[in-house]
């Protein structure tokens, strides 16, 4: 377990069913990742069941941010790895509630840290949609570089959306 004093990064555990289905089927969140039909409870049920957490057969590692308290307030996510090239892609989501506190900024800290020190990773990559302020904001605030734009990357309900590709280098 990865902590530090706001927050700790754990592996997702069966109780973590109901976040991780609100989250999925957030259809606000949809256009920033790869779905586009609801998930199950049993589909995710299952996921969670059969999840390895090996890293590097996975090539895609999901960790709960849990406050000191207890409470499960979103997720990050590494994925798309290359063992190749020791890259790897993070996602982030942290429920409204508690969204501004902080919560996002130290939970990327603690990855990156994980990420360099236990899993050898040399990059860390994220693909933020244009106009996602906070988003942009929260990857400049932790050292990643804003290194590219990736025009029309995206379909959404309002049509095709670029995205900024931020990097960090561990």
């Amino acid at each position: 377990m990865l902590k530090s004093n706001k927050l700790r990064l754990r592996a997702v555990e069966p109780e973590d069913l109901d976040l991780m289905y609100l989250i999925e089927n957030d259809t606000e969140l949809w256009p920033l990742g790869q779905a586009s039909v609801p998930f199950s409870h049993f589909a995710l049920k299952q996921y969670i069941a059969e999840c390895s957490n090996d890293f590097f057969n996975d090539c895609q590692l999901r960790l709960v941010l849990e406050t000191l308290d207890g409470n499960s307030v979103g997720f990050v996510d590494l994925q798309n790895y290359s063992s190749l090239h020791h890259r790897a892609e993070v996602g982030i989501v942290v429920v409204p509630e508690q969204q501004r506190k902080g919560l996002a900024t130290e939970a990327l800290r603690l990855l990156a840290g994980y990420a360099a020190k236990h899993l050898g990773i040399h990059q860390l990559y994220a693909l933020v949609p244009e106009g996602n302020d906070a988003s942009i904001a929260l990857f400049r605030k932790c050292g990643y570089k804003e290194t590219a734009t990736l025009e029309g990357w995206l379909k959404s309900p309002e049509g095709w959306q670029s995205v900024v590709v931020f990097q960090q280098i561990l």
